[in-house]
């Protein structure tokens, strides 16, 4: 990882890692200098380090790594879990919206719909996929191959990754609020199974349109929330800066919607996080989504809405 891509309460990380790597370089210009055992002192370090901070981080923390722009974004959980994926495109109504990408493909040998918001890994995907920030055209999207995925009694799966619905005039001049609700609507139709993950950042109605599923899983370090700790601090005390004070507020983290009844599993990210082991973590999601799908694939179709249905009754029950 380089060094721009550390955070800011990685920084005792980043200087023993900085360490090592100058080790490694003296001992690759010094013949006959061996310092094995001290990079193996290093390294043994860091691991203790790393397990120490990520057992004890504080809500804004997570919402950093959440963040974080190496994190595996939709696209890598596609490419690690599904085969022969094929994309599809557009709306039918107005145009096709990078930010969320959806496509048919194979699942552990079931057949399946994958709906998920991609914010990009570089300046040039990022803004290509609006930062997964979708404009209307990208829920009216997702609506139709939920719809595909019914009509052909495939099941769904979603991956939430987004800082909220795209903010622009122009998405609000095509219906961003009703695009969201007709998602949510089209969700709950559904009488095929429907089993999300939040991988990264879920942000607000931009989130629940694709996360509207009869099982909801959070990867550790990820959140979920109605809005921003940046948006809800500028409403709460006009001043953006007290972002970490609204992270603490908004319950956004996984073990907090697990205790409130919001979400049904935690996925356990690796020690480090989800961007120091990409591979484990998307084997990880993998097993979960598998082990839900099969659950769900046994119940009968109207059950499978009466479920979802249900879940979210429970959710007001609980808060009321």
């Amino acid at each position: 990882m380089e060094q721009e891509q550390y955070l800011e309460f990685e920084k005792p990380i980043a200087e023993l890692e900085s360490k090592i790597e100058g080790l490694r370089h003296l001992s690759q210009a010094e013949e006959g200098v061996s310092i094995a055992d001290e990079i193996s002192r290093l390294q043994k370090k860091v691991e203790k380090q790393v397990n120490q901070l990520y057992a004890k981080l504080t809500p804004w923390q997570k919402t950093q790594v959440a963040r974080h722009p190496e994190r595996p974004h939709c696209v890598d959980y596609i490419d690690g879990l599904i085969t022969d994926f094929t994309p599809l495109a557009g709306d039918r109504l107005f145009a096709e919206d990078a930010a969320i990408v959806g496509g048919l493909g194979r699942f552990q040998g079931h057949s399946v719909m994958v709906i998920g918001q991609e914010k990009g890994h570089d300046i040039e995907t990022r803004l290509k996929h609006s930062f997964g920030m979708a404009k209307p055209e990208g829920y009216r999207k997702a609506i139709r191959l939920m719809k595909m995925a019914d009509r052909f009694g495939l099941p769904v799966i979603t991956f939430v990754d987004t800082a909220g619905a795209f903010p622009g005039l122009e998405g609000e001049e095509r219906g961003q609020a009703e695009a969201i609700a007709s998602c949510i609507d089209a969700s709950f139709s559904l009488r095929v199974p429907v089993v999300c993950c939040v991988i990264g950042e879920g942000g607000s109605g931009g989130a629940i349109a694709l996360a509207t599923a009869n099982r909801l899983l959070m990867l550790s370090n990820s959140i979920y929330s109605v809005i921003s700790p940046e948006g809800c601090a500028s409403i709460l005390w006009r001043d953006g800066t007290q972002a970490q004070k609204a992270a603490e507020a908004l319950h956004l983290t996984a073990d907090d919607l697990k205790e409130l009844g919001v979400i049904d599993e935690i996925v356990e990210e690796p020690a480090g996080g989800a961007h120091r082991a990409k591979k484990e973590t998307i084997a990880a999601v993998g097993k979960a989504i598998e082990r839900h799908l099969n659950e769900l694939m046994k119940m009968d179709r109207d059950k499978i809405r009466c479920d979802r249905e249900e879940k979210f009754l429970q959710m007001t029950r609980l808060q009321s």
